[in-house]
């Protein structure tokens, strides 16, 4: 069992599909279309949901960083994440998807930016310009709801899937806005694992790829470590066994994911784990820390 508690610890996530590669070439190319960027995070995840040197491609653009699914984060938590970028001299607005808050705000901060060319243009006789932004975020951060939240009515399929865009599309939200809306992006290299095991604990790379055993081990590490209360809650455990298999076991009871003839289906313990963090039943949460 050592080994296989091992295996749970070493195992890497790696996940860059071609058309990540690609979407970050046309996104240069689209640049200079463009007025503002919204970089899309989500709140449960600040640091590890925001793109590795997306600041770099982007240049000198204008841009609002929207904490997307602040409802469901640990907002003590990700409050002190908005600070921190605020202080680094982001625009940084928290959204809740569900009942559209913060997404008015959105639309203000934009024609403010907009606000000084568009008076030159008045003053020119000219109609004021509208609004061209770009929208951007790793894979399920919640773009495509966002931009149905600014139209007020459903412009964008959405998934809850990652991979769910595959390609850069205008939509117009209204008469004053239109987005270029872009396919999630990861690195090309996740060299840090522990950023990786929190996007894959929170939809951000398929599942297809994932060892479910290893990243529900991760999940249970990691909850035990920040919200230990929230999975003795759930689970009835309060911390690891030495062997693994053990606490799975107490799951199992638990949870009854038991196969016929009583055996534990442990495929099917981690699938639950894995679920439970995604749909919200350990609890509000936000897995990445400032140190």
């Amino acid at each position: 069992m050592a080994n296989e508690e091992k295996s749970f610890q070493k195992t890497s996530i790696n996940w860059y599909p071609g058309h990540m590669a690609k979407t970050k070439k046309e996104i240069s190319e689209k640049l200079k279309l463009i007025d503002i960027v919204y970089e899309v995070i989500d709140a449960r995840m600040p640091i590890s949901s925001k793109i590795v040197d997306i600041d770099k491609l982007l240049g000198n653009k204008k841009k609002i960083l929207i904490m997307a699914k602040y409802d469901i984060c640990d907002q003590k938590e990700t409050d002190k994440f908005i600070e921190y970028y605020r202080k680094l001299g982001y625009l940084v607005i928290p959204v809740n998807l569900k009942n559209n808050q913060g997404t008015k705000k959105i639309i203000e901060i934009s024609q403010d930016i907009l606000k000084e060319e568009n008076e030159k243009r008045r003053a020119k006789g000219l109609k004021p310009k509208s609004i061209r932004a770009l929208i951007i975020g790793v894979p399920n951060v919640g773009k495509s709801t966002l931009i149905n939240r600014l139209a007020g009515k459903n412009k964008a399929g959405v998934g809850n899937k990652p991979g769910f865009t595959k390609q850069l599309t205008w939509i117009r939200v209204n008469k004053e806005i239109e987005l270029l809306d872009t396919p999630g992006i990861l690195w090309p290299k996740l060299d840090n694992q522990e950023n990786a095991h929190i996007l894959a604990s929170l939809s951000s790379i398929k599942e297809e790829i994932l060892n479910t055993m290893d990243l529900s081990y991760f999940i249970l590490d990691k909850m035990l470590k920040l919200y230990p209360k929230n999975i003795e809650n759930r689970y009835g455990i309060n911390k690891l066994d030495e062997d693994i298999i053990e606490t799975y076991d107490k799951i199992a009871k638990k949870v009854g994911a038991l196969s016929k003839g009583g055996l534990i289906d442990y495929e099917k313990v981690a699938t639950i784990i894995i679920r439970d963090l995604k749909n919200g039943y350990l609890g509000n949460i936000t897995l990445d820390r400032l140190n």
